[in-house]
């Protein structure tokens, strides 16, 4: 007598058996364990929706090559219209025996409409499927982002466009070394995110590129019109290689990488933000709905979301290393690894939205402290660099007019006085050229407007990059 395992015979409910969802060729369902480790809708099926549209597509190309007929089209998106309903409202019932989204939607599919329902995966696989669905999903999340982006900058420009002319003291290694415009100060983070700007618009050239059609990884013999498909979603491209289709997740690591720049210049401002709100810098002062108290010192206000923003920039960082070691050891074609792509994915988009979101509102509601600013601009011979370009423009070469200016520095420091506060006569111990026109040089006001190059920090400049923002950002 044979001691074979019974052969599984094929179910009419097709959630009724895990491996049914795929093939009549395993003879024993897949464990708990191993469903639980490998499935993936609890968190990809929030590519519902471009799982439905990508479906869609393929529906209407596949009836109108004469794949499937008119009346499974038809059925498709009756069953589509009731399961996007159902998704809406909080009713659709999400298998976790099914794996995944795709399949979830599919075998709902076919309770509705039957074999019509079975007939929609002609022509791909879930290789393809999934690379197609992420890729509208994140063409989607991107269009937001850059929607935030220019609000980022919009809400820098509002604060800078009052402080063209207030001054602060410019550093470099957290040193006083010149003044500097507040505007202009924040007009660098405008650019930042700028270029941030550009890097997304790429990236999403690249993300926008149809792989259905690729099939598991070698493309299918049917008839498929995959230039209809792409002009139906919106793509502005194949993938031209079904091996690179199915396996390519590039565009999720270029974002990842646009990311992970913009969160550190996000970080960047936060850090500054921190500094300027504490006690020894008092340059500006936060809303309170942007700060928490402490529990134990009743006088603390905490600039917490400005921290915790320069905290998650670790956290975007951390996936898009995660994402770059997950894909360096593939070979051709798809893994499974890759499902191991959505979740650093996912929360990448989820951190950068919420924190532009927070960080251009709590910019907006900055008090800024300008004499403040203006104090600690004096506390560090900011000047002493316009001291030696005075010299300069007296016939001075440079070095000697910086060694001139070193030996004015030092006796400015043992007198406790600015470079502004030394009197005439002392000045001109370190060379006879100086004259009375040097204390307007020294002045901070001076020193601002006489930066008159492109790119300055001359009020005058500044006014002029506010007004090119305003035009670009509209």
């Amino acid at each position: 007598m044979s001691t074979s395992p019974s052969p599984t015979l094929p179910s009419a409910d097709p959630l009724a058996n895990k491996a049914q969802a795929w093939s009549a060729l395993f003879t024993e369902p897949m464990s708990e364990l191993v469903q639980r480790y490998t499935a993936s809708v609890n968190f990809d099926k929030r590519l519902w929706r471009a799982d439905i549209d990508g479906s869609m597509a393929h529906a209407r190309m596949l009836g109108a090559q004469g794949i499937i007929n008119a009346e499974d089209v038809a059925a498709i998106e009756r069953g589509m219209t009731q399961i996007v309903g159902e998704i809406e409202s909080g009713q659709f019932q999400w298998q976790l025996a099914l794996e995944d989204v795709h399949l979830n939607i599919e075998a709902r599919l076919t309770q509705l409409v039957g074999d019509a329902g079975k007939r929609l995966h002609t022509g791909r696989s879930r290789n393809d499927q999934v690379a197609t669905d992420v890729r509208l999903w994140l063409r989607g999340e991107i269009d937001g982002l850059a929607v935030l982006l220019a609000e980022m900058q919009r809400s820098l420009l509002t604060l800078a466009e009052s402080h063209a002319d207030t001054v602060m003291p410019g550093f470099t290694h957290l040193q006083v070394a010149q003044p500097v415009s507040f505007a202009h100060h924040l007009l660098a983070y405008v650019e930042m995110f700028a270029r941030d700007a550009e890097r997304l618009a790429d990236a999403r050239r690249r993300t926008n590129r149809l792989p259905l059609g690729a099939a598991a990884l070698a493309g299918t013999s049917y008839p498929l019109d995959r230039h209809a498909v792409a002009r139906a979603l919106g793509f502005e491209a194949l993938c031209t290689n079904s091996l690179d289709a199915v396996s390519d997740r590039d565009f999720a690591l270029e974002f990842s990488s646009f990311a992970s720049i913009c969160m550190v210049h996000v970080s960047r401002l936060a850090e500054e933000i921190v500094l300027w709100m504490s006690q020894n810098f008092s340059f500006i002062d936060l809303a309170d709905r942007y700060c928490t108290g402490s529990s134990i010192m009743p006088q603390k206000r905490n600039p917490d979301v400005a921290e915790l923003a320069r905290g998650k920039s670790g956290r975007v960082i951390g996936h898009l290393m995660g994402l770059l070691t997950l894909m360096k050891g593939q070979p051709l074609t798809y893994n499974k690894d890759n499902q191991e792509d959505k979740e650093p994915l996912f929360d990448t988009v989820d951190t950068l939205r919420d924190t532009l979101r927070i960080m251009a509102e709590m910019v907006g509601g900055i008090r800024v402290k300008a004499a403040a600013m203006e104090a600690a601009a004096l506390k560090g011979y900011a000047t002493a660099t316009d001291l030696a370009d005075y010299l300069v423009k007296k016939g001075l070469p440079f070095r000697d007019a910086h060694e001139a200016v070193a030996h004015a520095v030092k006796v400015a420091i043992a007198q406790g006085l600015d470079l502004s506060q030394l009197p005439l006569d002392t000045l001109r111990g370190f060379h006879a050229s100086i004259g009375d026109d040097v204390f307007e040089v020294l002045s901070l006001k001076g020193s601002l407007n006489a930066r008159q190059v492109l790119g300055g920090t001359a009020p005058a400049r500044v006014r002029e990059a506010l007004a090119a923002h305003r035009r670009r950002l509209g």
